[in-house]
């Protein structure tokens, strides 16, 4: 129980500490930003709408601790001593990822109850439950590359590269499965509820997947001690 405690202690001071309220600030301004677009807009708000402007947000929160995790912890000098107690860094990494990803679900309530309060009556929980997958793959995803680069800033270059191939490829992928990005609230035209269900359905499945995969990758990673103590 101690370990636990301390284990918990010790990543919200990596995951809160350096540059993580400016991500936090950027995350809620841009929520402000949108929101504020989409109040004085003519448009009608839908469900569909709320869901890519809450996306957003929810990638800016988990972009800085899961990508410049490793960073955070040569710079606050403790890398080494996560490497020198056996299967101690995979603890400690996999509770980081899970209070990560706790947290930016919360907020995502957070945001989904100020949406369904300002804009439009929304499901909350519903909502949230859908965009914390996409959230967790890309999580996951900058917690890989910081493992394989090493190095914050370089870990950030790929996750904007490989997050903006995945939004140009949403964009010709359309309703497959395989569309990262894909609405569970927008269904097409000329495909039955039942049907969309089963795509949603496989699409949380394959990127679920995705994401236990490169969390996997990424501890195999940890165990070559040599990459990362200089």
């Amino acid at each position: 129980m101690n370990n636990t405690i301390r284990l918990v202690k010790y990543n919200l001071k990596i995951i809160f500490g350096n540059k993580f309220i400016y991500f936090l600030g950027a995350s809620v301004l841009f929520y402000l930003l949108i929101t504020t677009i989409a109040i004085f807009s003519d448009s009608t708000i839908e469900l569909s709408s709320a869901y890519y402007q809450l996306i957003f947000p929810g990638i800016l929160l988990v972009f800085f601790p899961t990508t410049f995790g490793i960073q955070n912890d040569e710079d606050a000098r403790i890398l080494e001593i996560l490497f020198g107690i056996p299967n101690y860094r995979y603890k400690v990494w996999l509770m980081r990822l899970l209070i990560i990803f706790i947290m930016v679900y919360v907020m995502m309530v957070i945001f989904s109850f100020l949406n369904s309060y300002i804009l439009v009556e929304l499901p909350v929980f519903r909502l949230s439950f859908h965009l914390i997958f996409v959230i967790i793959f890309f999580g996951t995803l900058g917690f890989l590359f910081s493992t394989l680069v090493k190095n914050g800033n370089g870990s950030a270059v790929l996750m904007v590269i490989v997050g903006l191939v995945f939004w140009f490829l949403h964009l010709s992928l359309g309703t497959s499965k395989w569309n990262i990005f894909l609405n569970p609230f927008d269904l097409p035209d000329g495909v039955s509820e039942m049907i969309y269900s089963n795509i949603i359905f496989q699409n949380k499945l394959i990127f679920l997947s995705a994401s236990i995969v490169a969390i996997l990758w990424g501890l195999i990673n940890l165990q070559k001690r040599e990459r990362f103590i200089k």
